[in-house]
């Protein structure tokens, strides 16, 4: 498992690497009840147990995201859902300063949602 999710990461292009590993970081930093496992062939984030969130890049844009598992149960403007009916996503602008407090708060966001469960 853990060489599948070191693969995604060192397979990905630069910067989108290097934002990538600094998001995981964030996540995983953010909660000791946080873990990461392989899951739908892609590094997905779990908060006790639950789905919370995962990293992935767009394919026709090539930017990375965060996508929250319950984020149709979020309101942020800054989420995006497409035609996901319940995930939303939160696009990584690379070519900018990476929005810490931004993600924390939607992390903090998207754990009220599965506690409230």
């Amino acid at each position: 498992m853990f060489a599948q999710i070191n693969n995604f990461y060192l397979s990905q292009p630069e910067p989108n690497q290097s934002c990538l590993l600094v998001v995981r970081k964030i996540i995983l930093d953010h909660d000791k009840s946080l873990t990461e496992h392989w899951k739908y062939s892609m590094p997905f984030f779990y908060y006790k147990g639950k789905m919370l969130c995962y990293l992935w890049t767009n394919k026709k844009t090539g930017q990375p995201y965060i996508g929250f598992a319950d984020g149709n149960k979020m309101d942020f403007p800054e989420l995006i859902q497409e035609k996901r009916s319940r995930m939303k996503i939160f696009m990584v602008d690379t070519e900018k300063d990476l929005p810490v407090k931004k993600i924390k708060l939607l992390l903090k966001a998207a754990i009220e949602v599965l506690e409230n469960k």
